[in-house]
């Protein structure tokens, strides 16, 4: 029987949009400065417990420091205008007020020195970058580029999702702690032979056998978490989701999280990676985990049909008969048309979002969820 695919009805909502001269866009740039300059001032006065040992080795804190310091007066800027253009004046006032306690704690003037490195700490540094550089980038794509032009940024549980950004983020060390414990368990299965075979590769062959590795094992891990009972509730919390935009990737139950970057971390350990070719991994499949839930419209061309992209991925999403248990994979097409899970009508895009048994609608209640 023929399924009849129908458009998505996105209604114009403009009580959330950031409209030019009612205060509201400088509102949200004078709230979001400010409490990322306070969470920056507090992180450099207490690196060794707010930021993440392998994050310091990669950027200078004394350069960044003068990000800070523009960060910090743009933020007054934008909340005086709030307070004259906005009648609610909160946002405005959140952002005045962090700020000023971040200069009171020190502003960007705070000594720079060697760190104690602590196994475990909050990713400070490593949320504060993550959602600047996210917000720059794939807000501006989703506006020049998007599948549903009245989609406003802020839309329904946007604040939801945030909160899941900000917890993935701050356990990042958590996160690698845990995954490292488990590579260790296993390392009687490595092979000293497999892991230089792989390493006289080529690092660019090295990272296209990766990306296979990898989506082999998140394709199955995906599909476990769909199609085994006791598992699913878990995962219906990223299926919770029922407006997609780059934020929406961020919900995700912990359970769930642990247990699917420990796997590729094992797999990618085992086989024997360059340094090099992991790295370039990591950042190929932390790009496209956040592109594939994007609001945008991009023509893709022949890549949709090799690669993961928004459309594809949107339709795993979708609360429509034909396209539940599809689409598992991370990064290729390759193992849903291996193993008959593949679903793309390419002349359509999901009308409906989320899971056919609503979930609760904060975080605490999509915790406790799959355990009740």
């Amino acid at each position: 029987m023929s399924y009849e695919y129908q458009e998505r009805d996105v209604k114009k909502q403009p009580d959330r949009e950031l409209t030019f001269g009612t205060g509201r866009f400088s509102g949200f740039c004078s709230a979001t400065l400010g409490c990322l300059s306070l969470a920056a001032v507090l992180a450099y006065l207490y690196p060794s417990y707010l930021t993440t040992t392998d994050l310091r080795a990669v950027y200078d804190a004394n350069k960044l420091q003068e990000v800070l310091k523009y960060g910090m007066w743009f933020s007054l800027f934008f909340g005086v205008i709030t307070l004259i253009l906005n009648k609610k004046k909160v946002l405005g006032i959140i952002g005045v007020s962090s700020t000023l306690i971040a200069f009171a704690l020190g502003g960007y003037t705070i000594p720079v020195g060697p760190v104690e490195a602590k196994p475990l700490a909050l990713g400070v540094d490593w949320l504060i970058l993550a959602f600047l550089g996210s917000t720059i980038i794939f807000t501006t794509l989703e506006k020049l580029f998007p599948k549903y032009k009245d989609q406003p940024i802020f839309r329904d549980e946007w604040g939801l999702d945030f909160l899941y950004f900000c917890i993935n983020h701050l356990l990042i060390s958590v996160l690698l702690l845990i995954g490292n414990f488990v590579v260790a368990k296993f390392h009687w299965a490595m092979s000293d032979t497999l892991q230089g075979a792989v390493q006289s590769i080529p690092v660019i062959y090295q990272v296209v056998i990766a990306l296979i590795v990898a989506d082999f094992i998140l394709y199955w891990e995906h599909r476990s978490f769909h199609e085994v009972g006791k598992l699913w509730p878990f995962h219906a919390v990223h299926h919770s989701v029922e407006t997609m935009d780059w934020m929406a990737g961020s919900r995700s139950h912990i359970g769930q999280t642990i247990i699917e970057r420990s796997l590729v971390m094992l797999a990618l350990y085992l086989v024997g990676f360059d340094k090099a070719a992991l790295d370039a991994y990591v950042t190929i499949a932390a790009l496209q985990a956040i592109i594939i839930h994007c609001n945008i419209n991009v023509p893709f061309g022949p890549i949709k049909y090799l690669f993961v992209t928004p459309q594809y991925h949107h339709w795993h999403h979708s609360s429509e008969s034909p396209a539940i248990d599809t689409n598992y994979a991370a990064h290729t097409t390759l193992f849903d048309r291996l193993f008959g899970t593949y679903h793309m009508p390419v002349e359509h895009w999901p009308a409906h979002y989320g899971t056919t048994k609503r979930l609760p609608r904060n975080f605490k209640g999509q915790f406790l969820y799959p355990f009740k």
